[in-house]
């Protein structure tokens, strides 16, 4: 009821409906409904402490809110290239974890390309389970250059968000910056004039 009231109550439903905190509020009513028709849904209900997010806006913290908008505006422009790069580990999991089968010729816990494909995985995230792993000296060969090149690839997506975060907090810089005419600063992102004497930033 009060999520529909909200809809109701605000100029933009539909704008309300797909905000941050609009789809919060829907992500913490639907898993009580999932549980009437799905058994074992109540342990979604978990998701309402989604709502604890609220206090940014009950305390008026519009400064995390920005930030949180500053975040998620330069993981969004790292998504293509990250999406890029992640096919390009995938790619090399696949044939790595063939060479692995090849390699080991099907033993050691090697029987399938499935099999190796999984533990190329697990190898080149770092995650070593332990539960597969190659004897012959070829295969430590190949397992060691996979180990190497997973400490590189887990460093790439990072160096991509971080370099977006540093265009974004530079372009952030550039909009606040001095007014011309009177030298003042502190004006809103969006603003084509000064708030002090009215002349064009």
């Amino acid at each position: 009821m009060e999520y529909a009231l909200r809809l109701v109550s605000v100029k933009s439903p539909r704008h309300y409906a797909v905000s941050f905190l609009g789809i919060i509020d829907l992500l913490a009513i639907v898993p009580s409904y999932l549980s009437i028709f799905f058994a074992g849904a109540q342990s979604l209900l978990v998701l309402r402490a989604l709502r604890l997010l609220r206090i940014f806006r009950i305390f008026k913290l519009s400064y995390f809110l920005a930030e949180m908008r500053f975040l998620g505006i330069a993981i969004s422009a790292s998504l293509r290239k990250i999406s890029i790069f992640m096919l390009f580990v995938i790619a090399l999991v696949i044939i790595l974890g063939s060479v692995m089968y090849l390699v080991e010729k099907g033993a050691n816990g090697f029987t399938s390309i499935p099999d190796s494909i999984y533990w190329a995985i697990v190898t080149i995230t770092t995650v070593g389970y332990g539960d597969i792993s190659p004897v012959t000296p070829m295969g430590k060969l190949v397992a060691s250059i996979i180990m190497l090149l997973g400490y590189g690839i887990i460093a790439v997506p990072t160096g991509i968000v971080t370099s977006e975060m540093a265009l974004a907090a530079r372009n952030k810089l550039q909009k606040h910056e001095a007014c011309p005419n009177c030298g003042k600063e502190g004006h809103d992102n969006d603003a084509d004039f000064c708030k002090y004497c009215g002349g064009k930033l």
